[in-house]
């Protein structure tokens, strides 16, 4: 991103309370977009929610501050996000500096566990993607390489034994839409394949040190160095695939031995540790998908229902007239 761009985004956190870590996804990273009226998303992670949205109801009276306050104000917002949706409060269609904005806001708590076990699969599931990180005084994007290397891990698992690297960055990123409720009637159908081809490279850029490791383990191979259509195979066998499916994070492997099996070892340190028991690279991968399918259902209807309550009909109305226009559009 440019350094212009760049500054005037991170502009933002000037008018809003102290936050530990920020960063912006969406169209807003592609190189091209030159559109002005397209959302920007962010993401503010913060130590305490409430504490934050009481201060930030202060700072900033506008008509959705007051729908807050009749209802409950910091607390109710913090109560919905944490009992009823997953940990992450959004608030859309917000006007600041003649740009139409949308920020979730997270516990810092909550936003390292979903990125290190993907406890809830939502904020994580962003974070595998192209982000452009404005603030982060926890590091949070060095823990984020352990989220790339486990849906690097997941991609693969779920591809064939040949494809090419579009493909791996397609699969990549549609592991946070399996089983996603908005995908059937609120979200481009050609979702996925536009954000991987309007920002591959910065994909490669995010998983190039991985796959370079990868294929130095033999798990990869390429037989051709293109751009998008590099060719790439990959060794499919029971071996590799326990290592892949070892570099999956704590839940999941847990959830995926609930139903393969699980071997107990003990490791160097005396520590138990639990093994899924992997005879087939087909049972195993589809194991994961079924995990990740219903994981990610689960998230996308709590944090719907959620959203419902906490940013108000009127605008959640809105938000998602506007998700369902472009689904349609896209169907057409």
């Amino acid at each position: 991103m440019e350094n212009d761009k760049k500054a005037e985004l991170a502009s933002f956190l000037k008018v809003i309370p102290p936050v530990e870590f920020c960063c912006v996804y969406g169209s807003s990273l592609h190189p091209n977009n030159k559109d002005k009226s397209a959302m920007v998303d962010y993401v503010l992670g913060v130590s305490d929610p409430q504490q934050w949205h009481s201060e930030n109801l202060k700072m900033n009276a506008d008509h959705y501050a007051l729908w807050l306050r009749l209802l409950g104000g910091a607390k109710l917002i913090t109560q919905v996000a944490d009992e009823i949706g997953v940990g992450v409060h959004f608030n859309p269609f917000v006007t600041w500096n003649d740009r139409l904005l949308k920020y979730g806001v997270v516990r810092m708590d909550d936003l390292i566990s979903d990125i290190l076990n993907w406890k809830r699969f939502y904020l994580s599931g962003r974070l595998q993607k192209p982000v452009q990180i404005l603030a982060d005084n926890l590091d949070i994007g060095n823990a984020n390489s352990v989220n790339l290397r486990s849906a690097l891990s997941a991609a693969l698992l779920l591809l064939p034994s040949k494809f090419t690297q579009e493909d791996l960055f397609a699969k990549v990123c549609s592991l946070s839409y399996m089983g996603d409720l908005r995908m059937l009637f609120a979200e481009d159908k050609n979702k996925v394949k536009k954000i991987v081809q309007g920002q591959f490279d910065l994909f490669k850029s995010m998983y190039n040190p991985l796959i370079q490791e990868y294929e130095a383990k033999e798990f990869l191979r390429f037989s051709s160095y293109g751009n998008h259509q590099a060719n790439v195979s990959q060794d499919c066998g029971v071996s590799v695939t326990f290592s892949l499916v070892s570099s999956l994070p704590p839940t999941i492997k847990s959830e995926m031995g609930m139903k393969l099996g699980e071997n107990k070892t003990v490791n160097e340190s005396g520590r138990v540790v639990s093994e899924v028991i992997v005879r087939s690279r087909d049972k195993a991968a589809k194991c994961l998908q079924n995990v990740l399918r219903r994981k990610v259902m689960i998230s996308s209807a709590r944090q719907a229902v959620s959203g419902l309550l906490a940013a108000g009909g009127v605008n959640a109305a809105r938000y998602l007239g506007k998700k369902m226009e472009k689904a349609w559009k896209s169907w057409r």
